[in-house]
């Protein structure tokens, strides 16, 4: 197993020789979780029924021909990050994996229910507690420029630099951007503002995304205008608990995605989301149904810090949609 994680140290692309850490170390770990660490506050009320929507076309233009389908499973694991992606041979690739203190338990029991028995890929974005739930392997070191092969997808590391760049391990996040066909896909760990403006310098319109999962689970230090300018995705995720303890998804970035015309998913809302797509068509199901305004999301949000606590699993009254076959 290949696992990829941000580079704090200045030390490169590991490949001969990579640096190794286990969860007996925690080298790079807050184990106070530094800012992002709150249980992971999952619902453990078993999907029973989903919704399906259609998201708009890609609008990253035309892209190598591909056969099948990619998944890309937004796993609801409350105050953390855990994004599975399958590629149409069945080659996994898991980003992030939930809160350390649960051990991946919400994420294997996943796992388990999608038929899958092995990652081919672990990336972690950073080392933070609720983005490395649960794995105990040795870890290679990324950075911009780099490709990683998985199937007929291209996945190119945008973040951290290239050389190194200190210790911030936001500011470290490995980010990456995905496309399958005519489809692009961009997730960016907690990379906040100052990592986010490196990669539109460097970038540009590269960013372009037809769905993105939003930085620092909907924070305002991340989703800024200069990069939500070059990334204009039509479809965003949003990846934090129902009653965040740092107010996650922030209602400034709420506003400014429902003033952009994005459709958005909380994970908190909506539960597991899960996009489909065969390189053109772009597929939704989620596991409750709920709206994709970004309004309508933000006044769901726990009204203030009374509604707000972070050991209990939220309880939202919404319709349950059909099946899907």
């Amino acid at each position: 197993m290949l696992v990829l994680a941000g580079c704090v140290d200045g030390t490169g692309v590991g490949t001969d020789e990579p640096t190794v850490e286990t969860d007996d170390s925690l080298e790079n770990v807050d184990p106070n979780g530094a800012e992002d660490d709150t249980e992971a506050n999952e619902d453990e009320t078993d999907p029973e029924e989903t919704d399906e929507s259609e998201a708009d076309e890609p609008n990253s233009g035309d892209g190598p021909d591909v056969d099948g389908e990619l998944e890309i499973h937004h796993i609801d694991v409350g105050q953390a990050d855990a994004t599975l992606l399958i590629e149409p041979s069945g080659e996994t690739m898991l980003i992030d994996s939930g809160d350390w203190r649960q051990g991946g338990t919400g994420v294997i029991e996943y796992l388990k229910d999608q038929d899958i028995d092995r990652i081919d890929h672990l990336v972690a974005t950073h080392g933070h507690a609720d983005h490395i739930g649960g794995h105990d392997v040795e870890l290679l070191i990324v950075e911009d420029g780099d490709h990683l092969e998985f199937g007929d997808a291209t996945v190119d590391v945008l973040n951290p630099p290239e050389g190194g760049s200190g210790s911030d391990l936001h500011y470290n996040s490995v980010s990456l951007s995905i496309e399958f066909g005519e489809f692009s896909y961009l997730i960016t760990g907690n990379a906040e503002a100052d990592a986010e403006q490196r990669m539109v310098d460097e970038h540009g319109e590269r960013l372009e995304a037809d769905a993105y999962q939003a930085g620092h689970h909907g924070s305002t230090t991340s989703s800024t205008t200069p990069f939500m300018d070059q990334v204009t995705p039509d479809v965003a995720i949003i990846s934090s608990a129902y009653d965040s303890q740092y107010g996650h998804p922030h209602d400034e970035v709420l506003e400014d995605f429902a003033n952009r015309g994005i459709e958005t998913y909380w994970t908190a809302v909506h539960g597991d989301v899960i996009l489909t797509t065969d390189g053109s068509d772009v597929e939704l199901e989620t596991e409750h149904e709920f709206s994709t305004d970004a309004s309508d999301l933000l006044q769901e949000k726990p009204a203030d810090d009374d509604d707000t606590q972070a050991s209990l699993t939220h309880s939202v009254d919404v319709p349950a949609a059909p099946l899907v076959g």
